[in-house]
């Protein structure tokens, strides 16, 4: 069986030893007038995962007590900065800062900070942030020595440089229902538990097709390719309910030290360097309710899942310290349909990897961090 699993193609091979070697299915059921009372052992990794899950995961509700989070803050001598990613959310960025701005900073001081961080909109966005009084950057202007890539991993990346808290929650800015639970609900678990690293949102999303919404039927990407994804190359986290959320929040002695994605990978990358480097059990995952946004196209959510699945493949040949492909395809051919005419259009989806932000002197610099490895 070894000889033969060693012949397959090197994806292949993986799943093979992820699955176990197959194996006859046992005759369970009861002999004529015995009843049945051998029940198959549940396996360490189902027993890890259910345990996780019972004792990591969380609801926004339990941490609805502002007073108590605000104690807990100042007891522990932390900050808490908020980075809001954006491109071109005019209509809904204003709603945003108003309510997490009166809720958590005016109302409590949970937040010591709430910046826009753009990715040159050609709206109204960065003008209705500076407007309101929060501190506005273009990702593409920060830390200029080292270029500048499109997407929200970048600009996420870039963000630890020029937010200061030592708590950074991150949310997206295209959410409708706004409420301050997006944020307190992540930085609840973070706050009562110091072993909890960081903390994904989840949430239920509704679909808008037409004039017809479908309660919990967002989220395509998530249940079409990360989740599927996940229980098979790493099922330590299957049970993230949102792996793809752009609702979550780390410690930044944490964040600092891991590789950002460019792109649409930037959260499953984050997700899988969070296990790999701090084990299962500094996640956490909690209750959100629902989220109303701008639903993505079709072709969008394509893409979307193209750059997740290279990013899946990248970790896959970290792990196992193989190379499963040599020069695996950047390039998308995404199918277009107009005037009863189908063509192709080609474009390149390279999700590129930022070093850890504590690998640069100048974050190093202005945080008092030693390189990783070094000794005072």
């Amino acid at each position: 069986m070894e000889e033969l699993i060693a012949s397959l193609p090197p994806v292949i091979s993986l799943v093979v030893k992820a699955q176990g070697a197959p194996s006859v299915p046992e005759d369970t059921r009861p002999l004529p007038g015995h009843r049945r009372t051998r029940r198959r052992p549940a396996s360490p990794l189902t027993v890890l995962v259910d345990q996780w899950f019972a004792e990591n995961t969380f609801h926004s509700r339990e941490f609805e007590r502002l007073d108590e989070l605000v104690a807990l803050k100042e007891a522990q001598g932390v900050t808490i900065s908020l980075g809001l990613p954006a491109l071109n959310e005019e209509a809904t960025i204003g709603n945003i800062i108003r309510t997490i701005r009166k809720a958590l900073m005016e109302d409590v001081p949970l937040l010591d900070e709430m910046v826009l961080i753009d990715s040159g909109s050609v709206d109204y966005t960065r003008e209705i942030a500076a407007d309101l009084g929060i501190p506005v950057y273009i990702h593409q202007q920060i830390l200029p020595k080292y270029g500048a890539y499109h997407g929200k991993g970048e600009a996420l990346w870039k963000s630890l440089y020029v937010l200061k808290g030592d708590i950074v929650a991150w949310i997206d800015t295209d959410i409708r229902n706004i409420h301050p639970r997006f944020v307190y609900g992540l930085l609840g678990p973070l706050l009562r538990n110091p072993r909890i690293q960081y903390v994904k949102g989840f949430y239920r999303r509704p679909l808008k097709q037409g004039e017809r919404v479908i309660a919990g039927g967002g989220g395509r990407v998530t249940e079409l390719t990360a989740r599927p994804l996940l229980n098979l190359f790493f099922p330590e986290l299957s049970g993230l309910i949102q792996p793809l959320s752009g609702e979550y929040a780390g410690r930044r002695q944490a964040l600092e030290r891991l590789p950002f994605f460019t792109g649409y990978g930037v959260e499953m990358g984050l997700l899988i360097d969070f296990l790999e480097h701090f084990g299962l059990g500094a996640i956490a995952q909690v209750d959100l309710l629902e989220r109303i946004h701008r639903n993505q196209s079709l072709q969008n959510l394509s893409k979307m899942a193209f750059a997740i699945i290279q990013v899946v493949i990248r970790r896959l040949e970290d792990r196992h310290k193989i190379k499963l492909m040599e020069d695996i395809n950047k390039r998308m051919n995404l199918i277009r349909y107009e005037m009863g005419r189908y063509w192709l259009e080609p474009q390149e989806i390279h999700e590129r990897e930022r070093p850890p932000m504590i690998t640069l002197p100048e974050y190093r610099a202005k945080f008092a961090r030693r390189a990783p490895g070094e000794t005072a």
